[in-house]
């Protein structure tokens, strides 16, 4: 029996995320915490952690630098999440997470990165390409780093379909359009991204079908993952498209849903799992993210335990074909 696949993730501009709460946000005043913790950050290796949890063979790759970089080894090697840390000079970013008691809010507070030079970036990317096998799966996840050029990602996509890789991406903005210029296997938006991507309103489920088909017929990418928070999720490719309905739940933290997201759908498809298999993990993933504090990212069995109650269903009319006044990406 031949050895599962393994999944590669990058993420260049990783973080060490420092979670704690306090009783009260109120402003001029010294303002205690409590219930510190701090977990790995940034878009790939949050995939990572949920690919790990979920029983799927992965690899995180991402630059390191500092104190804080090593603490970010020391947090993914402690949650058993194999990582290749290639060494930068600048120190590795933190951000926070400060949950006030008496409301539930939460603030968020993302710091820049350090600067990388050309020369480092290169390394990184290489060191992710170099770890994938061939046909296998990279996972770009997540904002560029200070220094990085905008087509970073368009970059790797070329590099990745030269080594017979296919690149799953989520990004934003013009780092995003670029990549998609130069075309991927899997793109995950969330509906506020593909609304920049196209500058169209996209308030119906026919219209965001058609804006995704377009990204397929025009050569951007094989499959489009939508997320839509709390209206759910579409996966669409050439000539299908299937839609999953969010649970209803009380959510505790929206950190690292679309990470989740992105991380359950991929792995299934890692594996030759059916388009709807593949939605309904990806829903249950990010839905289970929600249930858990600060940046603590799902759990496996909540996220077994709500793939039961979530159907992913073909939807037929609309699928058809992109409206032809879609906007290139």
């Amino acid at each position: 029996m031949s050895p599962r696949p393994r999944i590669v993730t990058l993420t260049l501009n990783p973080s060490v995320d420092v979670t704690f709460a306090v009783d009260h946000v109120r402003p001029g005043r010294k303002l205690r915490g409590h219930d510190l913790r701090h977990d790995p950050g940034g878009g790939g290796v949050n995939v990572a952690r949920v690919l790990r949890r979920l029983g799927y063979p992965v690899l995180a790759v991402a630059p390191v630098g500092g104190p804080s970089g090593e603490r970010l080894k020391a947090l993914l090697r402690a949650e058993k999440a194999p990582v290749e840390a290639v060494p930068v000079h600048g120190e590795t970013r933190e951000d926070f997470t400060a949950i006030d008691d008496a409301t539930g809010e939460e603030y968020r507070f993302v710091l820049p990165s350090a600067r990388m030079k050309a020369c480092e970036w290169a390394e990184v990317l290489n060191a992710a390409t170099a770890a994938a096998e061939p046909g296998g799966i990279l996972v770009a996840s997540g904002s560029l780093p200070l220094g990085a050029p905008m087509g970073l990602y368009a970059t790797l996509a070329a590099t990745a379909r030269s080594k017979g890789l296919r690149l799953a991406l989520d990004a934003s903005g013009p780092a995003l359009k670029a990549a998609l210029a130069e075309g991927v296997w899997l793109v995950k938006p969330n509906l506020d991204e593909l609304r920049d991507l196209t500058g169209l309103a996209l308030d119906d489920d026919a219209s965001r079908i058609a804006a995704c088909r377009a990204l397929v017929l025009q050569g951007a990418a094989e499959w489009v993952a939508l997320s839509m928070g709390s209206a759910g999720a579409l996966l669409v490719s050439r000539g299908q498209a299937w839609r999953a309905a969010a649970p209803m739940i009380t959510a505790v933290s929206t950190v690292g849903a679309g990470d989740s997201f992105l991380a359950g759908v991929v792995g299934a498809l890692s594996e030759g799992g059916a388009p709807p298999e593949a939605l309904r993990q990806g829903v249950a993933a990010g839905a289970a993210s929600l249930l858990a504090p600060g940046t603590q990212l799902c759990r496996a069995a909540d996220v077994e335990k709500l793939s039961r109650r979530i159907c992913a269903q073909p939807v037929v009319e609309a699928a058809a074909q992109a409206r032809p006044d879609t906007p290139q990406p």
